[in-house]
């Protein structure tokens, strides 16, 4: 399906997803990010760009999201955009992951079982996009979705993979030395028999193979998958209650933007081991490759205006390893921002061990070593 049928909107704002990649590149080639497409932190946040911009020009605006993120649209659809409460319209287009009889990771198989009876308990109008829909499909449900706007509802094109078409493909990239794997064994070497919780997606990857390449074990490291955004709280709590260990967090700017508010919780509590690193290479790379907002932002001042007795900041190996050696001699928590260029092996695999096995075996190595 191209995406002809969303030439008449002019704002577009979202969390980028893998499945929507030819949607990403479209938005990103006729806009950038710009006033017109706006990348947010979290897709609650783009609902409520969403709202500001229909009540600014009494336009629909169109919110783009992985299936995951369905639950951050929760409060503000069901409490702001309702048609009982405001009515603001508004058409989604959500990545169907996990969908029911398709393989997938085990992150987004419940996810992908509740996607479509969440839309219906929001009172969101579905319609589901496959390779075999036509332009004259989309162009009635165009039709049915417009009378719904002009009554103050919302409507969603739910899209399964390869449903989505377009020739151009999004390439971002900056001038910074290291890799995110380079990074992680840096970290890796560095942590030592510490634990290590690390976020969603290509960086829980890239630690779990390395693991297997070293013949080291996996069972001090928590790969966090899924919730985005939440692997900081996860080490924290963790930080908490194994006072006599040091905790690594290994986060990326997308994800700790995505639930920024974690970081002043984190300094509020000052637990003395805990080590939360961002590996910042300013963008989604998991899902795309689509720009954070993290190029402008200083996430180094924010912990420290959040209240981290220490904040630092790497941009190549050298200083990398000194400020990983520094982190470990000082009272947490330490927060450290590596600076990182965007790509990743085409041979990187996926955990070979299952969600379960990897959280048994990591309580087991917390109660016993």
């Amino acid at each position: 399906m191209k995406l002809d049928f969303l030439k008449d909107f002019e704002f577009f704002t979202g969390v980028p997803d893998s499945l929507l990649n030819p949607l990403c590149s479209y938005l990103y080639d006729r806009f950038g990010i710009s006033e017109h497409h706006i990348v947010a932190a979290n897709e609650g946040n783009a609902v409520g760009l969403a709202a500001g911009y229909h009540l600014a020009t009494g336009k629909v605006p169109v919110v783009y999201l992985q299936n995951s993120g369905e639950g951050n649209i929760i409060n503000p659809v069901a409490s702001l955009m309702n048609d009982q409460v405001y009515g603001i319209p508004c058409l989604f287009i959500i990545g169907w992951r996990g969908e029911p009889g398709v393989h997938d990771e085990p992150q987004h198989i419940y996810q992908g079982q509740v996607t479509l009876r969440l839309l219906e308990d929001m009172d969101i109008a579905s319609y589901v996009i496959d390779q075999s829909t036509t332009e004259a499909e989309i162009a009635a449900q165009m039709a049915r979705f417009r009378i719904l706007f002009a009554a103050g509802k919302q409507a969603a094109f739910v899209v399964r993979k390869g449903a989505l078409e377009y020739g151009g493909k999004l390439a971002f990239r900056n001038d910074y030395p290291l890799l995110r794997e380079e990074i992680i064994g840096h970290i890796a070497r560095a942590a030592g028999e510490d634990v290590i919780i690390s976020t969603t997606g290509k960086a829980s990857r890239e630690l779990f193979e390395l693991r297997a390449h070293t013949g080291d074990t996996h069972a001090r490291d928590f790969l966090t998958v899924g919730s985005m955004g939440h692997a900081s709280s996860i080490a924290l709590a963790a930080a908490l209650y194994q006072p006599d260990r040091r905790v690594w967090c290994v986060d990326g700017d997308g994800a700790a933007l995505m639930h920024l508010g974690a970081m002043p919780v984190i300094a509020s509590r000052q637990p003395r081991n805990l080590i939360h690193i961002v590996i910042n290479n300013q963008c989604h790379e998991t899902v795309g490759g689509m720009p954070t907002v993290a190029d402008t932002a200083d996430l180094t001042a924010i912990a420290r205006a959040c209240g981290y007795p220490h904040a630092l900041r790497a941009e190549d190996a050298e200083a990398l390893d000194a400020v990983l050696e520094q982190a470990k001699a000082l009272a947490g928590p330490v927060f450290i921002e590596v600076m990182s260029n965007t790509g990743a092996r085409a041979d990187l695999g996926r955990p070979t061990t299952t969600a379960k096995e990897n959280k048994l075996r990591f309580m087991e190595y917390l109660r016993h070593e």
